[in-house]
């Protein structure tokens, strides 16, 4: 089946066509810049620019930068506020005529990376971490999600994690990969002195980058990069449409 995965970040949206199947893209990944401020209205029309670049007409899966609950938006870190208590599924589907279903964003890529990446078959522990504009992260035990974890707020040297820590700040305060290294080793211990996980599956745009800082992390859990580095979050976001909209 076919569903048109979307990936709604702080920076950038993407898009691809999936086969759910397979967990594979079938069309080339398209980007568009994440509307600044990110209204629900500009968010929105980029998904419909996205929709018109694939000619699309069936389900989509958007995965989304907050806390979801029943399509319900609940918190907005890395965009505007406005979305905070909307049924943004509602909304993109009443704009776009297509069936939408909204997830966390890192709960989309632990979707893929447990059914067809790093994760799979694992039935103890796993710890999805996605570092780029924020930090987020998914936790699965034996196979199953809890949802929203939103652990990229937990606290680190007196900071939140995610203004310590993700990607967007070694870019902005120009980290050397050693120093922005020791920084998400902090972190993740911090994580793991929490959760004790038997592995943790790195996402985000930093996951394609694992080794030029892999030496500065020190964990008891096994830790790797995602196999489906950053295009997890639009194959899991397609899964749980499939699963969820049951076309």
């Amino acid at each position: 089946m076919k569903v048109l995965g979307i990936d709604i970040g702080g920076t950038g949206v993407k898009g691809a066509i999936i086969d759910t199947r397979k967990g594979r893209l079938l069309t080339e990944r398209h980007r568009i810049p994440t509307p600044q401020p990110a209204t629900p209205t500009a968010v929105i029309e980029t998904v419909e620019e996205m929709i018109a670049e694939f000619d699309w007409h069936g389900p989509i899966g958007c995965g989304f930068p907050a806390a979801v609950k029943h399509e319900i938006v609940k918190t907005a870190s890395n965009i505007d506020k406005a979305w905070i208590g909307m049924n943004a599924a509602a909304q993109i589907e009443k704009d776009t005529g297509c069936p939408t279903h909204l997830v966390n964003d890192v709960d989309a890529a632990g979707f893929a990376e447990m059914k067809f990446g790093a994760g799979k078959k694992n039935k103890g522990t796993v710890l999805i971490v996605a570092v780029g504009t924020g930090i987020g992260t998914a936790i699965f035990t034996k196979g199953k999600l809890l949802p929203n974890s939103e652990l990229g707020h937990i606290k680190v040297n007196g900071m939140i994690g995610e203004h310590y820590a993700a990607n967007s700040i070694r870019e902005r305060e120009e980290l050397d990969w050693e120093t922005w290294g020791k920084r998400l080793n902090e972190y993740l211990n911090a994580l793991e002195f929490l959760f004790w996980p038997d592995l943790i599956i790195l996402g985000g745009g930093v996951s394609k980058k694992f080794d030029h800082y892999s030496e500065y992390i020190k964990l008891d859990a096994k830790i790797v990069p995602a196999y489906n580095e950053n295009n997890a979050g639009m194959i899991g976001a397609a899964l749980a449409a499939k699963k969820e909209l049951k076309p």
